[in-house]
């Protein structure tokens, strides 16, 4: 019983996810989405109580894999310049998750600025970000592998440097390598950042 409750999650998550990419949220409905997955309205309430909440899940689902790669990332490397340099070798995989969903990736986005709930969710993963790579700053200042600097601030511009270049990576696949092009701008950061 617990497979099957599962296997209906999973076709509606799926089904959501597919219809928001392809119409939007808005212009998607709860009915649709049943339809898609081939469970009834019932089903669908039993493990959602709104299209809101299947939206926020895939989201968080998304973060989720996200935050695990970053601590697998940071607990394998003792450099902290390193770190944010191995980072950087989990852009292929973003890409492949994100691509899939670009319109979705996009639509967090817009419904972030319509939707306090949806904002509330979204603008979360950032500020943790933030703060993940504030903290890993802060370690590289006392451990002198970085030079004596605003910590938080720094900590947005390598924000920044993520969310740009995988919008850019999502919108124009073909223009660069973009492995690479993390890579050396995160290189260009961290040389930066370093306590020369």
């Amino acid at each position: 019983m617990q497979q099957r409750s599962a296997e209906t999650r999973t076709h509606i998550m799926d089904a959501a996810l597919k219809l928001f990419s392809q119409s939007g949220y808005n212009a998607t409905g709860v009915a649709e989405v049943c339809i898609e997955a081939g469970v009834s309205k019932g089903a669908f309430y039993h493990h959602f109580p709104t299209k809101q909440a299947v939206f926020l899940e895939l989201l968080e689902n998304w973060l989720k894999r996200l935050d695990i790669e970053l601590t697998s990332a940071r607990e394998n490397t003792q450099n902290t310049g390193q770190v944010f340099l191995n980072m950087t070798s989990m852009i292929p995989g973003i890409f492949q998750s994100a691509d899939q969903r670009l319109p979705m990736f996009l639509e967090f986005w817009a419904q972030a600025s319509r939707d306090p709930a949806i904002w509330q969710v979204t603008i979360a993963p950032y500020r943790r970000y933030r703060d993940f790579f504030a903290g890993l700053i802060e370690q590289g200042i006392a451990d002198g592998t970085f030079k004596p600097v605003e910590a938080k601030i720094a900590a947005y511009m390598v924000v920044s440097l993520a969310v740009g270049i995988l919008l850019q990576g999502l919108l124009d696949a073909q223009s660069a390598d973009w492995q690479q092009v993390a890579t050396q701008s995160m290189q260009i950061l961290m040389d930066g950042l370093a306590n020369n």
